[in-house]
């Protein structure tokens, strides 16, 4: 009995931990904030991955995990989005917590072709729920962030993105 009250207590958890679909109505917390440097990036090759490459480009950055439900129902939309917007100034970053390890095995039984990254910090980044998704202006304000999943090729939603790359 103290065994399924255990996994019951880990389930409610980790259900609290990745919210399903966004309880907001679709308004999000708009923010203008200077491009945290807080942000500890690395690639799959174990590479700090410097924002500031990015400088004068929209940044796409969708907090995720590979045990998050909602995260990975709203990939194939992200991916959609990314095709649609990959003549314009937007680069999508999905970045997670998990070990590279976990991120690569992902990678090679998922046909999406994102530029994935470990985040190092996310505790650091206020991070409530997954999936999060920030989008940075090409001056590095932080414009967008919210919690929960979207669907990100929505008319609406593309719409939103090139607005905030102007």
């Amino acid at each position: 009995m103290l065994m399924i009250r255990s996994i019951m207590v880990v389930l409610v958890i980790v259900g609290l931990g990745c919210n399903g679909p966004n309880k907001n109505n679709g308004e999000s917390l708009i923010v203008n904030e200077a491009l945290p440097e807080k942000i500890k990036l690395k690639d799959l090759n174990g590479r700090s991955v410097d924002l500031g490459i990015y400088k004068g480009k929209t940044i796409f950055i969708n907090f995720w995990a590979t045990w998050c439900n909602p995260c990975l129902r709203e990939m194939p939309s992200i991916h959609k989005a990314q095709h649609l917007l990959r003549n314009k100034d937007v680069v999508f970053l999905l970045a997670s917590s998990e070990s590279i390890e976990e991120i690569e095995a992902f990678k090679v039984n998922n046909d999406y072709d994102f530029n994935y990254v470990s985040v190092e910090n996310s505790e650091a980044l206020n991070i409530q729920a997954l999936p999060t998704t920030f989008i940075f202006n090409p001056k590095g304000k932080l414009v967008f962030m919210e919690n929960g999943f979207r669907k990100w090729d929505d008319e609406n939603n593309i719409e939103m993105i090139l607005k905030m790359a102007k």
